[in-house]
């Protein structure tokens, strides 16, 4: 089968949108001091305080989107896979985040709960991109 262009255009957009989270990831993973110098106080210790799981369940998060994202610019079926686990990934990290950990001095601005918004409705819709790809053939 043919690949759609609709694939590239896709595929492409993944691997631009999920380098950013990987960006953020890998800076604060590194402590980078540029970095972590446009972050607040309160958001340093929200990270310094995060649990092992929350960093596990951040990096699934990130990494298996990304691996997503390549994967579907290779047209494996493993695409949707890894979006799928990316998911549960940001789940488990979203419930410490906005349900167990301690928020003081945290308080997102409408933009900054809209952009969560936004990982979670991309994040789903390539998830479903890929499932529908892999049903069609394009991603073997």
């Amino acid at each position: 089968m043919k690949t759609p262009v609709h694939l590239w255009i896709v595929g492409g957009f993944a691997v631009l949108w999920n380098a950013g989270g990987a960006y953020d990831y890998v800076m604060t993973q590194t402590q980078s001091a540029a970095y972590l110098a446009m972050m607040s106080d309160a958001q340093k210790a929200f990270l310094d305080a995060g649990p092992i799981w929350f960093e596990a369940a951040w990096a699934v998060g990130v990494w298996f989107s990304m691996l997503g994202a390549l994967l579907l610019l290779l047209r494996s079926r493993l695409a949707a896979a890894a979006f799928g686990l990316s998911l549960i990934g940001l789940i488990v990290s979203s419930v410490y985040s906005f349900g167990i950990a301690d928020r003081s001095g945290l308080d997102l601005t409408p933009a900054q709960l809209g952009f969560t918004a936004a990982i979670y409705v991309v994040l789903v819709l390539l998830w479903i991109y890929a499932r529908k790809m892999t049903r069609r053939g394009v991603l073997r």
